[in-house]
């Protein structure tokens, strides 16, 4: 077996790979499953996820490269895929289901497509942003140029944003807004804190920084922006299912049309790959892009009963 170290009584990270890769195995009895988090986000975001899901399945969460205290790299899809390979086989998880929220959610989905005897995927609205015109189902073509526009220079604002060093101050700022978003899901306090200080890094003069780093940003962006995942779901053969949000964050409600546009088109794009019997598409009424937050519960139901009776297509 592999290069394993253990940092301390939660967390293994395998260094087999061209880049060390934090896991944490919650353990279980049943079939191995890797859960993945969304961008900005880390193991401990799908730590609640994980627990409802492994009385069914032994449970891996993993912190993607770049995150957490997974080690950076350049960032490409093949090259994420190839981290997830060598925790499978470090920890022998063998033929692993595959679940992921967001960016997670694009991972599964490739991974199920590169490994077709995987036993089931699941994307938790792990879909790419906004970034053609031609996405923008029902919306005007000047206006959908104007508004994805507006929305890169809203993205690069924030990038900039977090790219600089972090005061003391800002970092207690940043934790009472964890903690507030905490009290609006109805999640613990706790949990959110740990999140977000799993991805705080301290630097020179007091301060601190947010992974992942403004390089690996830029580069997730462009991976995302550039990816197509329709000839994924048409051609995929081994069992998918895609999760996705009917309504939009607060955050995104400055764009509400934007978003709206980009699920009627995902929705439209969708209808022509719907006769794969290895897909299966659930529009989960009520859930925003905050899906993990905001419905549990009912993700861990959802995921569960799919993996339980999907072996291959209907």
């Amino acid at each position: 077996m592999a290069d394993i170290s253990r940092n301390d009584s939660t967390t293994t990270t395998i260094r087999s790979g061209p880049v060390p890769i934090a896991v944490h195995d919650h353990g279980g009895a049943g079939a191995p499953l890797l859960l993945l988090h969304g961008a900005g986000g880390n193991l401990a975001t799908t730590a609640e996820l994980a627990r409802m899901l492994r009385p069914a399945h032994r449970v891996v969460t993993v912190d993607l490269r770049g995150h957490g205290r997974s080690g950076d790299g350049p960032w490409t899809w093949d090259a994420a895929l190839d981290d997830l390979a060598s925790v499978v086989d470090e920890l022998d998880l063998h033929r692993p289901a595959v679940v992921g929220v967001s960016l997670g959610g694009m991972l599964a989905a490739l991974w199920a497509a590169r490994h077709p005897d995987c036993p089931g995927a699941v994307s938790l609205d792990g879909n790419p942003p906004p970034a053609r015109p031609d996405d923008l189902a029902g919306l005007d073509p000047d206006r959908a140029v104007a508004e994805l526009a507006r929305l890169r220079e809203t993205f690069a604002a924030m990038t900039a944003a977090m790219a600089q060093p972090l005061t003391a101050d800002q970092v207690e700022a940043a934790r009472a807004g964890q903690r507030a978003q905490a009290r609006r899901y109805g999640s613990a306090e706790e949990s959110w804190l740990e999140a977000f200080e799993r991805n705080l890094v301290p630097v020179n003069g007091g301060r601190y920084r947010l992974r992942p780093e403004p390089r690996s940003t830029e580069e997730l962006r462009v991976a995302m922006a550039t990816l197509d995942l329709i000839p994924v779901y048409r051609d995929v053969r081994s069992p998918l299912l895609l999760v996705l949000a009917t309504e939009n964050l607060p955050e995104q409600q400055a764009f509400a049309d934007l978003y709206a546009a980009h699920r009627r088109g995902l929705r439209n794009r969708l209808a022509a790959v719907a006769d794969n019997p290895w897909l299966r598409i659930v529009h989960l009424d009520g859930a925003s892009h905050a899906m993990l937050a905001e419905r549990p519960g009912k993700l861990a139901d959802l995921v569960t009963d799919f993996l339980r009776v999907r072996s291959g297509p209907s």
